[in-house]
């Protein structure tokens, strides 16, 4: 039976410390095809990475295309396309040219994103972050639904603790006013995760479930826009730079995203926040510590997940299961 209303641990055989190449291993994808947005960079590389070790055929888009050429060099079985998640018309053109060739997508990890980005405006107006984050993963899912394997895709979004910072802000989404990097950072992953949960609702009946996905506390150029110094001020390094106890290489960031992505175990669990390879228990909404995670009420409610969904196909101009 599927359900979107459990949230806690299911014993998958796997932890906090299990890599990407720990989950996928004995785990064939070949004949399948998966798409990573941002999968040539940190945690997306490591993804990139495992799925094409496992026979996967893994489509690339990226904001910076050769870039991610030159990351994915000697990793068979990648393409490279060009996204920009922030603009709505790139991710029409991408999500056009991908459904032309016919192609059927298995897996698609929602992986790209930004961090505590300072105040910058795209679009319409609309606040960079949830933008990225949120409305371009949102408008490329919905675009690419005719693509999605009937049999049984899967969509991972990744998501964070960052969801602690605060649920979606109904009455100013943008920050028009009193603009807060780590808010708005926090309500586009809150966003990921609510986007997660509504998509199982819709899709499960099609052979489509989706996860969202906490990958845990990693050092990556996602943190680009914070400066060092602050990465001391907020406890994540040491003296000496060394990531905290608690901190996850790249490696074991990734290994989340893969199991999400491929575990059978995951099959009676759409909609599931998951966190260390296995379902995240819920915490209370008052719980403050972000490194040992765990999932908020406010991003397993399916009436603001419906509210986001309708929300972001008006902001789009786009909803495939309309």
């Amino acid at each position: 039976m599927t359900s979107t209303a459990q949230q806690h641990r299911i014993g998958s055989g796997f932890g906090a410390h299990s890599t990407a190449a720990d989950v996928i291993a004995g785990v064939d994808l070949t004949g399948r095809t998966a798409l990573v947005t941002g999968g040539y960079s940190g945690l997306g590389l490591e993804t990139t990475r495992a799925l094409a070790a496992a026979g996967a055929r893994v489509l690339v888009p990226a904001r910076r295309p050769d870039a991610a050429r030159a990351a994915l060099d000697g990793i068979s079985g990648t393409e490279v396309g060009a996204l920009d998640l922030s603009d709505l018309e790139s991710v029409r053109g991408y999500a056009e040219g991908l459904l032309d060739t016919g192609r059927t997508l298995d897996l698609v990890i929602n992986n790209a994103g930004v961090m505590a980005a300072p105040e910058t405006r795209v679009g319409p107006g609309r606040e960079y972050q949830f933008a990225t984050n949120h409305l371009g993963h949102f408008a490329l899912v919905n675009r690419l639904r005719p693509a999605l394997a009937p049999h049984g895709a899967r969509v991972v979004a990744l998501t964070s603790s960052g969801h602690f910072l605060t649920g979606v802000r109904w009455d100013d989404i943008d920050f028009r006013t009193g603009y807060d990097r780590w808010l708005a950072y926090g309500q586009a992953k809150s966003a990921n995760a609510l986007f997660a949960l509504h998509l199982d609702r819709l899709g499960a009946g099609h052979g489509l479930h989706a996860y969202a996905v906490h990958p845990g506390s990693i050092l990556t150029p996602l943190q680009r826009h914070i400066p060092r110094e602050e990465w001391a001020e907020r406890g994540w390094v040491s003296e000496t730079g060394a990531p905290r106890p608690g901190f996850k290489t790249p490696q074991q960031g990734a290994a989340t995203t893969v199991w999400a992505a491929t575990s059978p175990l995951l099959d009676a669990y759409g909609g599931a926040y998951c966190q260390d390879c296995d379902l995240a228990e819920q915490v209370p909404d008052d719980a403050d510590d972000m490194l040992a995670g765990g999932v908020k009420s406010w991003v397993r409610d399916p009436e603001a997940a419906a509210r986001l969904w309708t929300l972001s196909a008006e902001l789009t101009g786009v909803d495939a299961f309309a």
